[in-house]
């Protein structure tokens, strides 16, 4: 795991979060900031996930396969529930768009740090 680029993905998603939120509570559906938010969260967890697969095929990180395969299911996750939410957001363009974004923009910190605890065991 990249340590700062861990607490990247996380302050960022979690201000995204926040952003997506407040936008839902004001009625408004999501905007294009709102899913370059998305994206650029997206691009980082992207980032964390190619190094973690080139670390594990390097031989470093869990080292029985229930945990790597537990891994490979959050890095899985991790990777593909931006563009869900986006898409998601996408097919409902009123306020619970929003409501879409902030809930994928809170899940994707949640599955980063239960990355790390399996990688470092």
């Amino acid at each position: 795991m990249i340590g700062p680029l861990a607490v990247a993905i996380h302050v960022l998603s979690l201000a995204l979060a926040v952003w997506a939120f407040a936008e839902f509570f004001r009625h408004r559906e999501p905007t294009r900031p709102l899913f370059a938010g998305l994206g650029a969260v997206e691009l980082l967890v992207l980032v964390q996930v190619v190094v973690l697969i080139v670390r594990m095929a390097g031989g470093q990180g869990p080292q029985t396969g229930d945990e790597q395969v537990t891994l490979v299911g959050y890095m899985l996750t991790a990777a593909l529930l931006p563009p869900a939410g986006a898409v998601l957001a996408r097919m409902e363009p009123t306020r619970w768009g929003s409501l879409l974004i902030g809930a994928a923009a809170v899940i994707v910190p949640v599955l980063i740090l239960r990355l790390g605890q399996i990688w470092n065991g």
